[in-house]
């Protein structure tokens, strides 16, 4: 048998996220470009600053049901057409609203970027909302809702929102609306809030990608340069309230197997010093399947197949505005072991809080945060993502770059102390979907907040 010599390695280079190069076109549009050599799918993201809170009263879901309307005919294409249109460059466009405002993604070959960026700027520029498309995406939501509302997990994910935030609050409420305001959406109340919200002074392009040989100055100019509209008055946010008392919430499903957890209440976001270690200490505690949570519950006890504990952020709009993120643990458990795995997981905190993190949890997570950094930012569609959510937090060009460098530079006490913080005791709101008439008793005797039951 003959053996080949063993590949010699070579020499490690050092990486850093990538930095893009920031501009503005002549219609107020803010771009960010940057060039990925070797990627040839470029990605596109558009941020536009037409937030869930500016939707008129009554009619929560019309920014989800305007966004998805941007790809259904333009002034020049029908639906069809323009669907046609797209699967001719290859590419892939989708859109959606969240607390931020609307996201429009693309991916297109490099060599099909002109006339694929024609296209959306078509759609900002003159959308169609034809009544028949309107009609058509409101039943398609219409829908979806008994689905999300049998679905465990959005389940918990909306009573969370309802128990954490004031009802006047529109993060109190679902972000893609409910049937009785999804009912009343029609094709001039979309209109209406896209007249209102979407303009390119307000609107930031992230393109990221291969861009070799593309003049993207005259391709702007051509395609989101020609979109137009007014200039917008800068809209007072409102500041983030939540109320954070320990208590339990059970959602009833009777005869349901499993009990869904979700526990959570509301920190820190990312323009707050203490978010790298934030970040670090909740990877400690449950971002992955060796953190401390899934030792104890899925290694040590076999109550689930995992339990996760994650930051995300909801709305930050500047390091004075009061942002927030949800920091929150979730995870399924069979019905009968729900007592004594929120019992063990309660245990875990109260650890946490008394001994702290170890220097070895805390490399470990150094490691797998830093580390895995240029694989996940590999691909030109995640470059354009993290920098599109930097856009709509508020947040400088390069603060994905510093990150990193600053979770390398926690430390295990710094860790400790944002972990403890973000996740205390006593100050946990826990939704759990399930089988209340054999959950609610267990749960009352861990005597971790007062417990409520409301119907499924």
């Amino acid at each position: 048998m003959e053996f080949h010599p063993q590949p010699t390695p070579g020499t490690a280079r050092p990486w850093a996220f990538p930095a893009p190069e920031r501009g503005a076109l002549p219609n107020g549009l803010t771009v960010l470009r940057c060039h990925r050599p070797g990627q040839q799918v470029v990605a596109v993201e558009i941020f536009l600053d037409a937030p869930l809170e500016a939707e008129p009263e009554g009619l929560d879901g019309v920014a989800t049901i305007m966004s998805r309307a941007l790809s259904e005919g333009t002034d020049k294409h029908s639906a069809e057409e323009f669907a046609a249109e797209l699967e001719r460059c290859g590419a892939t466009l989708d859109a959606h609203a969240d607390h931020p405002g609307v996201r429009v993604s693309l991916e297109v070959p490099a060599s099909r970027l002109a006339k694929a960026l024609g296209l959306v700027a078509e759609a900002l520029r003159a959308p169609a909302f034809a009544e028949s498309e309107i009609e058509r995406l409101v039943g398609n939501r219409l829908d979806e809702i008994p689905h999300e509302h049998a679905n465990p997990s959005r389940r918990a994910a909306k009573q969370l929102s309802k128990e954490l935030f004031p009802a006047t609050a529109r993060m109190s409420r679902p972000r893609l609306g409910t049937e009785e305001t999804v009912r009343r959406i029609d094709a001039a109340a979309v209109r209406a809030f896209f007249d209102a919200h979407i303009r390119p002074s307000t609107a930031t392009a992230v393109i990221v990608g291969d861009l070799t040989g593309i003049d993207l100055d005259a391709l702007l100019a051509e395609t989101l340069g020609d979109w137009s509209g007014n200039a917008a008055q800068a809209r007072p946010v409102p500041p983030i309230t939540a109320d954070d008392t320990g208590r339990v919430v059970i959602v009833d499903r009777p005869g349901a197997v499993q009990t869904q957890l979700l526990i959570g209440r509301i920190g820190a976001d990312r323009h707050e010093r203490v978010w790298p270690a934030q970040v670090l200490g909740t990877y400690c505690l449950g971002g992955t399947l060796t953190s401390r949570l899934d030792r104890v519950l899925r290694e040590e006890k076999g109550y689930t197949y995992g339990v996760r504990a994650f930051a995300q952020v909801l709305r930050s709009s500047g390091p004075d505005s009061g942002g927030a993120a949800m920091l929150a643990i979730s995870g399924s458990v069979d019905t009968e072991s729900t007592g004594p795995a929120l019992d063990d997981l309660w245990k875990v905190l109260r650890t946490l809080a008394a001994e702290g993190l170890t220097d070895a949890e805390r490399e470990t997570a150094v490691q797998n945060l830093v580390g895995v950094a240029p694989l996940k930012f590999e691909t030109a569609a995640s470059v354009a993502s993290t920098l599109a959510d930097q856009v709509e937090q508020h947040l400088p060009d390069d603060y994905q770059a510093h990150l990193y460098a600053r979770l390398a530079e926690t430390g295990t006490v710094e860790a400790t102390a944002a972990v403890v913080n973000a996740f205390p005791a006593d100050r946990l709101v826990t939704v759990l979907v399930g089988d209340a008439a054999r959950i609610a008793e267990p749960v009352k005797a861990l005597g971790i907040g007062e417990v409520t039951v409301v119907t499924g």
